[in-house]
């Protein structure tokens, strides 16, 4: 990266960051309409949800100083929403813990923020929430995630909304990482299309990989007639490679398969996915048929796999 583009990166950081301080309200010292700033209610929701911590735990992972914290804990107490006690395992320390009042002056910060949140979603369009959190997550998942400690992935059937998001995702995956053209966009479209109009429960299917709510894989099983079936539309997004999800749709692809009664499962795809092929072969798939192709813009070489079930 050159020294103009890493300045205009941390600009464009900066500038988020007075944005959201401002949206927020983070300067301002009254917050959700109380007489308490953005940091006291903070510490008042740390306490309120855990139901007691240690006064040395808030000044750690909240970086309060412990003068300031001391300060809050004071104003909170003379306002009769906390008390404390000792800390038996620091005596430099004390537990604090919410009363009744404090309780109901916490659930009320949380509906206000909650009400706060879903004013200002009420004006955007449909999908636009969706992909506000999906960014706050991306955010959140890059600069302070612990792949340890991410949510893990789950497999589910799809739901209405979840074709149009395959056709979208792939779309946009295959057009920015191979550069292949709009007719890939509608081939997906079509397929996607069919698998609607044709939807059997008892011989079709779609799965969704979702982690973290956030939508991160797909693939389908269409019939194909005379006993085979396809295996359509496989996808991972890059946010979630390395975590094994096409090899888990995979499977579930072979196990629904053999479940409904077909005798082979096929599929066609290009050898420049590596990774998914790699998957098939890995499974069991013989490749029966090569073809060289132009359908998406660049020259191609399709493939035919099958696998006996």
């Amino acid at each position: 990266m050159t020294h103009a583009a890493e300045f205009a990166t941390i600009d464009a950081v900066r500038d988020f960051n007075r944005f959201y301080t401002n949206f927020l309200g983070v300067l301002n010292k009254a917050y959700l309409d109380s007489p308490y700033t953005l940091t006291d209610v903070r510490v008042l929701f740390e306490v309120g949800f855990r139901g007691g911590v240690a006064a040395s735990a808030l000044t750690r992972e909240l970086h309060l100083d412990p003068a300031y914290l001391s300060r809050i804990v004071k104003r909170f107490r003379e306002d009769e929403l906390i008390e404390t006690t000792p800390d038996p395992s620091d005596a430099r320390s004390q537990i604090i813990k919410v009363t009744d009042k404090g309780q109901a002056q916490f659930e009320e910060f949380v509906r206000r923020s909650r009400a706060q949140i879903a004013g200002y979603f009420e004006r955007l369009a449909i999908g636009e929430p969706e992909r506000i959190v999906s960014a706050m997550r991306t955010i959140q998942d890059t600069l302070g995630g612990d792949e340890n400690t991410a949510a893990p992935a789950i497999i589910r059937s799809h739901r209405p909304g979840d074709i149009g998001w395959i056709v979208q995702s792939q779309a946009r995956f295959y057009t920015e990482e191979f550069g292949w053209d709009d007719r890939f966009e509608g081939l997906v479209a079509e397929v996607a299309g069919k698998f609607l109009s044709n939807f059997n429960p008892k011989k079709d299917r779609c799965w969704i990989a979702e982690r973290g709510g956030l939508k991160v894989g797909s693939a389908m099983i269409a019939d194909g007639g005379n006993g085979v079936a396809k295996l359509r539309l496989l996808y991972v997004d890059k946010a979630a490679r390395g975590l094994g999800l096409g090899k888990l749709l995979v499977d579930e692809c072979i196990r629904f398969s053999r479940g409904a009664g077909y005798a082979k499962l096929s599929l066609w795809t290009n050898d420049i996915l590596d990774t998914a092929r790699a998957i098939y072969v890995k499974a069991g798939f013989k490749l029966m048929a090569e073809e060289r192709h132009c359908m998406f813009g660049p020259e191609l070489n399709g493939q035919t796999w099958e696998l006996d079930l």
